[in-house]
């Protein structure tokens, strides 16, 4: 087992298991339709546990792109092996997502809902608003990487390791999905939205490639602030990167608080507008 396998392996088996989960959920004449949003959050943090199980012995187990950037930015990992560990992640995604297509492959005819089918590959915004969509993944993956590195930096018994991750990842989604459904890793959703695009799903829609921008960058500008965070906070390793991240972050912050201000006045004007013609 090399490292690319390792994670090209350990990718697919979390798109298996968390794609899975949301196929249960969403997709016409599942025994589990209808059911909640615990469910896909537990069902993603097993699909995470799974991964890191399988593969954490023979590559470390980012399976995440926000994870390899992120722990590269502050030295936990050579940036050599970034494009490798990149590349094998979203294959590992995409194979994945593959897998999820054929295991419900009558229920695809079933299902008249395109924005469900899409789900079951890649992320939505609850409310469409670019950045402040962003936020979201990026405060998502913040949690996840500084949460990656505390945890780390415990004793647990032997094995137990991969089961408080994905007890972390729960706690993400229970806490912090509901807003765009949480990617919180590009390859978690590139790779299955490049598998919904070229495979031949009856009844899909548009792939959404919009929107994508947003887990893709989102997550990358998270965990790298959450591995910088963790180095100045917790070890007391102060660096200009952590200096400039802060300041992105309030940028970003600002300009999304801002633009939610304004169509709030906006719609408000409207209502009122509509309220006083009535």
């Amino acid at each position: 087992m090399t490292e690319f396998l390792g994670e090209l392996i350990g990718t697919m088996i979390l798109i298996i298991f968390g794609g899975g989960v949301v196929g249960g959920v969403v997709l016409k004449k599942s025994k589990a339709e209808g059911t909640s949003w615990v469910l896909i959050s537990i069902g993603w943090g097993l699909a995470v546990a799974m991964g890191v199980y399988a593969v954490g012995n023979f590559s470390g187990a980012h399976i995440n792109p926000a994870v390899t950037i992120g722990f590269a930015t502050i030295g936990e990992f050579p940036w050599s092996k970034v494009p490798k560990y990149l590349t094998a992640q979203f294959i590992g995604a995409f194979i994945g997502a593959v897998v999820v297509f054929f295991h419900y492959l009558p229920h695809w005819r079933e299902t008249e809902d395109k924005g469900a089918k899409l789900a079951v590959f890649s992320t939505d915004p609850a409310i469409r608003s670019p950045l402040s969509n962003l936020v979201s993944e990026i405060i998502g993956t913040f949690m996840l990487v500084m949460g990656l590195l505390f945890i780390g930096a415990n004793q647990f018994t032997d094995g137990l390791n991969p089961v408080i991750v994905g007890l972390l990842i729960v706690a993400i989604g229970m806490s912090l999905g509901g807003t765009t459904g949480y990617a919180i890793n590009p390859a978690r959703d590139i790779g299955p939205r490049i598998a919904h695009m070229v495979l031949p799903i009856p009844g899909k829609g548009s792939s959404d490639w919009k929107y994508a921008i947003v887990p893709l960058l989102g997550p990358i500008i998270g965990g790298c602030y959450g591995a910088l965070f963790y180095q100045t906070m917790f070890k007391g390793e102060i660096s200009l990167l952590f200096w400039a991240f802060s300041a992105l972050i309030v940028l970003i912050l600002f300009l999304s608080a801002q633009k939610e201000l304004k169509t709030s006045k906006r719609e408000a004007t409207i209502k009122q507008q509509a309220s006083h013609h009535a």
